[in-house]
Parts: structure tokens; C-alpha cells; sequence
């Protein structure tokens, strides 16, 4: 359940379409993971806005904030949910229903967005680069109950890296697809720290 509620796809096409795109060679999967390692590193914050689908067809919106390392908040418009990791861990909050989840940072299929010193070459592949798209699936073959991730960048001169991050596709372990595209990307402006703690999920919506 947590892999679909933070799972948040951005890329134009969705995992059925990828895994029909042809095997890139060599070379292109050394340059491509090269070239999103080099934008995640150039990257200490971001803001977006998001728009998530879930297996159900569900769809939600929100803002997007994230600060290295470690620090990622999901805030949901018209929900009392909340996604966010403190530096430490990754924490899913229900308030509706007093749920609350959490998880270590790097159990978690976004740890390739919140730890920019990770050897991507060791657990992600890049299964489209072309000269507007770069596409990137994650996955830890030691821990496969925790899914895959398609992350999906177009290339833009003016970002850091000459990558800007599009969105993603999360696939948990019961095969449940959720997509995430983002919006109105900003890269290293100022995020305050106090935007990543939060109160227990007791029932009630989070202080604003």
C-alpha cells in the first residue's frame, strides 16, 4: 500500500509502452546513467507540483518539495494524507484514519532521488535514451518486495545537469502501477527544513 500511495509517473509513456522499446546499447546506458547521475548530483532542492495515478485509476494532486539529502515531502490537495521523509526515514501518513507507516530512507524506492552519492550503475539501467527522453529503471535485486521505479527525464539546457526530472512509474512486488508527472519543476531554491517534520497521524490533518 505505501509503494501506491507515494508513488507519484511522469513519463509520457507508461510501463507497458517501455517494456516493449528496444534493448540500448552499451554505450548509451554508460552515457545516460552517467548523465542522471550527474544531474542528481547538481541538485540540493526541488519544488514541483504532481499529479498521481493509482492501479485504481484514482488520481490526486499536490506539491512536491525536496532537499538533500534525504528530505522529500508529498502534501495532497483535498486529502489528509501526507508522504515524507525527515533525513532518517520515509514516513506514510493517513490522518483520516490515524494510519501511519514508515520506513528506512534506503528501503525505499525513491532513495535514488534522495541520495545523489549512490552508484546508480549498481541497481538502474536506462531502457530509453534518445535525443528528448531519458529513461531510467530502478530496482535493488537484493530486495525485490520493494518493486521497480521508471524515472523519466527530458533534457533541458537549462537545468542543472541538462536533465530535468519529468516524473516516474512505481511498480510494487503485486505488480500495482502508479504513475506521477510532474509540473512547474524549480531547481535549488530555498526549502525550509520545517517543511519535513510532521505530526502523528492521530485522526486529525496536519498543522499548517
Amino acid at each position: 500500500m505505501f509503494l501506491r500511495a507515494l508513488a507519484l509517473t511522469a513519463a509520457p509513456l507508461g510501463l507497458a509502452a517501455t517494456a516493449a522499446l528496444a534493448p540500448v546499447p552499451a554505450v548509451a546506458q554508460q552515457n545516460g546513467l552517467a548523465e542522471v547521475q550527474a544531474h542528481l548530483r547538481a541538485i540540493t532542492s526541488m519544488t514541483a507540483n504532481f499529479s498521481q495515478t493509482d492501479a485504481r485509476g484514482r488520481t490526486l494532486t499536490g506539491t512536491l518539495a525536496l532537499k538533500r539529502p534525504g528530505k522529500i515531502r508529498f502534501e495532497y490537495r483535498g486529502v489528509r494524507m501526507l508522504v515524507v521523509a525527515d533525513g532518517t526515514r520515509l514516513n506514510f501518513l493517513d490522518y483520516e484514519v490515524g494510519q501511519q507507516q514508515s520506513w528506512p530512507i534506503g528501503d525505499s524506492p525513491l532513495s535514488v532521488l534522495l541520495n545523489p552519492n549512490r552508484d546508480l550503475s549498481q541497481y538502474a539501467r536506462v531502457i530509453r535514451n534518445d535525443g528528448n527522453t531519458l529513461m531510467v529503471e530502478a530496482r535493488d535485486p537484493r530486495r525485490r518486495e520493494f518493486g521497480r521505479i521508471t524515472l523519466a527525464f527530458a533534457r533541458n539546457a537549462g537545468t542543472p545537469g541538462g536533465l530535468s526530472l519529468t516524473g516516474w512509474n512505481a511498480l510494487d512486488a503485486q505488480n500495482n502501477l502508479t504513475q506521477v508527472r510532474l509540473t512547474g519543476q524549480r531547481y535549488n531554491v530555498p526549502v525550509a527544513d520545517s517543511l519535513f517534520r510532521f505530526e502523528p497521524a492521530r485522526g486529525r490533518g496536519p498543522r499548517r
